[in-house]
């Protein structure tokens, strides 16, 4: 097996730099992004072989995008790399696609162990969230709240959270700023939610922003 082309995905420069510099060694480093949007255009355009990638970033967050990746790449490796513990995160993750789940404290070798086991067709979760993740994924059948939006309403409800106004919104998707509209009051409907606070408060809880 030769050396697997890898994706970089954080909102952090430094942090990026220090993931090119570790997986080196062992690993081709195709590109980088640093917000979701850029992250789906660059894995569309370089066909990686695995994507490491955070949950947190801006624009478009790392679950959505990384489901927007397996539908574009079915074979490609999420390996997500994130400072979020919670095992119902880590569980969404796997149902959005991932490989692999590790935290930024776990020690930095662990990022290549997780590389060469996805690469082997295995699956890898660090150690420090195993035990809740089985617990999360074991409850499965209780849907998440987040699940009830559709991905487009996902998408528009985390630029607002991001403090974008409808215009901006609506120029980052494409869409008219009356489009944007319907989506977040059709949300505030669905959610019965009573004002834009009650709604970006929704999208912190739920990890879309």
């Amino acid at each position: 097996m030769g050396r697997p082309r890898v994706l970089l995905a954080d909102d952090h420069a430094l942090l990026l730099g220090a993931f090119e510099k570790l997986l080196a060694p062992e690993c081709d480093i195709v590109g980088q992004a640093c917000d979701g949007r850029a992250l789906v255009a660059a894995a569309s355009k370089l066909q990686p072989d695995v994507v490491v990638l955070d949950i947190g970033m801006p624009v478009l967050n790392g679950l959505e995008a990384g489901r927007q990746i397996k539908q574009i790449l079915r074979e490609v490796r999420l390996v997500f790399l994130t400072m979020n513990e919670d095992p119902d995160l880590a569980a969404e993750a796997f149902r959005a696609g991932a490989s692999a789940y590790l935290l930024k404290r776990s020690a930095a070798s662990e990022l290549m162990v997780a590389i060469r086991e996805v690469m082997q067709g295995r699956s890898y979760v660090t150690p420090l969230v195993t035990a809740g993740l089985v617990e999360s994924l074991l409850n499965a059948d209780e849907p998440r709240a987040s699940q009830e939006l559709t991905a487009r309403q996902r998408e528009v409800l985390q630029l607002l959270a991001e403090g974008r106004s409808m215009k901006e919104v609506a120029a980052v998707l494409n869409l008219t700023a009356r489009t944007v509209a319907f989506h977040k009051y059709r949300m505030m409907e669905q959610l019965k939610l009573k004002s834009t606070a009650e709604l970006i408060q929704y999208a912190v809880k739920h990890h879309i922003v």
